[in-house]
């Protein structure tokens, strides 16, 4: 039987996309609103130089597409996968990730196959799946479309219920209604902030992620390969109080991504000097074999990125739904830290979740409960995790300010089991290795390989062996102090330093 549910979806990003995709193969009548105007079908160079996307800030920031994306879509719409690769698109497979001694002894597995991502710049992403969508016959796209409100009522049990928009279309207002409304608006959104106004009870949790993103692109010279990884640093690296990554992109294109802890004033202040930045990629040896001016060729300015927060939003609550007939996905419900690049296949999974949970009931109030408990069984841990993550780099990024500072023997332990047991496991054991990247790219729960006997047994013995007979699998510094590369800039490395009695002064 045709499925005769309309859905309203606010935003045409990737959490919009990407709800489109999996709720178009139901049948249901699709109506997606975007405020920005149409996508250009040019060139996708000619796209990331002149799209204007106001609606997504973050449209030209590094963006990893994790497995787990990747793996719906191959399953939903493989034809979608064909069409990237077409754009320049490509896909990165787990043999790209081995060190050259795990090369060597390297016997591909069929599951393998599931460990690869794909690296592109967003912008081009986004060009794919908007014109694979755009020929879905049950999708309409309407750009240029400015919601001004959602359509609510509150219901004696005090519950929300939501049954379209209101905005402004090409200079007239317009309403529409839908017997579902998906919003996917994004950080920058308001249309939840009008829920929490009206009285839904909805539940938020946020904390600061103490980091701050800055970005730029580059474009290999005409002969030129990406560096051999056998053969230089890797192209990532965390160094307490800077930390960078390659992301290789679509059609020769890359892009260098360096994230400064918010307490990192004086570095903060002039990395948008393109020139400083660029400095900064020349004195890091994992980005050197990228950025030298034999290697590459700048192709854009600094693009900066803060508010970085880690966000959660409940709209079930002691189990009982704040709306009916609403479903919020992508930013606007879930954020992380794109340290990881887990935001895009949030939005996936969200949305498949989505799709489920509509096929499986009809009763609004029993969809807002089911997508919930779907939230909290395939999201949630990701977001504990990387939130542990996030307060983790703050502390080691004052600690590093403080001049003198010691760490306790605790935390010393707990370093050394991290850099010199699992770091070196997973250089070393290609079986290790393939566990983490499962968790890593959302396959199954991340702490899932760590927390199996045989897998702790393998880290604890590359742990107890020692640097010496680890040697080999330890990978070359990931760049120099604070200090040094502060004054190979020119700038002042004591402005920052944290005086901690100063600090207890003041709060006092």
């Amino acid at each position: 039987m045709p499925n005769t549910e309309t859905v309203i979806v606010i935003g045409a990003g990737i959490g919009g996309l990407c709800t489109a995709l999996m709720l178009a193969p139901s049948g249901r009548a699709i109506t997606m609103v975007e405020r920005d105007g149409p996508i250009g079908y040019g060139d996708p160079d000619d796209l990331f130089r002149d799209w204007r996307r106001t609606g997504v800030g973050h449209v030209r920031q590094s963006h990893a597409f994790l497995a787990r994306l990747r793996s719906i879509m191959k399953a939903e719409h493989p034809e979608l996968l064909q069409q990237l690769k077409a754009l320049g698109v490509r896909e990165l497979t787990f043999d790209n990730l081995l060190t050259a001694p795990q090369q060597a002894r390297y016997q591909p597995l069929p599951q393998d196959e599931e460990l690869t991502f794909i690296t592109s710049r967003r912008t081009t992403l986004e060009l794919a799946m908007r014109r694979y969508v755009e020929t879905l016959g049950n999708v309409t796209i309407r750009s240029n479309f400015l919601v001004r409100r959602l359509i609510t009522a509150k219901g004696a049990d005090g519950v929300v219920n939501v049954s379209g928009i209101m905005g402004e279309h090409e200079g007239h207002d317009v309403t529409l209604t839908a017997d579902v409304v998906v919003d996917t608006t994004g950080k920058s959104g308001f249309t939840f902030d009008q829920l929490v106004e009206e009285g839904a009870n909805v539940r938020e949790e946020k904390e600061d992620a103490g980091i701050l993103y800055f970005t730029k692109h580059y474009r290999l010279k005409p002969g030129q390969q990406e560096p051999d990884r056998n053969e230089h640093p890797p192209g990532s690296g965390d160094l307490g109080y800077l930390k960078y990554g390659v992301f290789p992109g679509d059609n020769g294109n890359f892009s260098i991504t360096i994230a400064l802890p918010e307490v990192e004033l004086e570095l903060r202040k002039s990395i948008l000097n393109p020139e400083i930045f660029h400095q900064i990629t020349l004195q890091l040896p994992g980005l050197y074999p990228w950025t030298n001016e034999t290697r590459s060729t700048p192709t854009s300015k600094v693009f900066g990125m803060g508010d970085l927060v880690s966000r959660w939003r409940d709209l079930v609550v002691d189990g009982k739904p704040a709306t009916r007939g609403y479903f919020a996905l992508g930013d606007t419900l879930i954020r992380t830290n794109p340290l990881y690049g887990r935001g895009c296949s949030f939005a996936a999974v969200s949305a498949q979740l989505l799709r489920r949970t509509l096929d499986e009931t009809a009763d609004p109030a029993a969809r807002a409960i089911k997508f919930h408990e779907g939230l909290e069984a395939e999201l949630r841990p990701f977001y504990l995790t990387q939130r542990k993550q996030d307060r983790s780099a703050m502390k080691r990024a004052r600690e590093t300010l403080t001049p003198g500072f010691k760490p306790s023997f605790r935390a010393r332990l707990l370093q050394s089991f991290l850099e010199d047991g699992v770091r070196i496991a997973v250089r070393s054991d290609v079986q290790l290795l393939r566990e983490a990247m499962r968790g890593f790219h959302m396959l199954e729960h991340p702490d899932k390989w760590l927390g199996k006997p045989k897998n702790l047994a393998t880290v604890l013995y590359y742990w107890a062996r020692g640097k010496r007979l680890n040697a080999a699998a330890y990978p070359p510094s990931a760049g120099p102090e604070r200090q040094e590369l502060m004054q190979a800039l020119q700038l002042d490395y004591q402005a920052d330093l944290i005086n901690p009695a100063e600090d207890i002064r003041k709060a006092a």
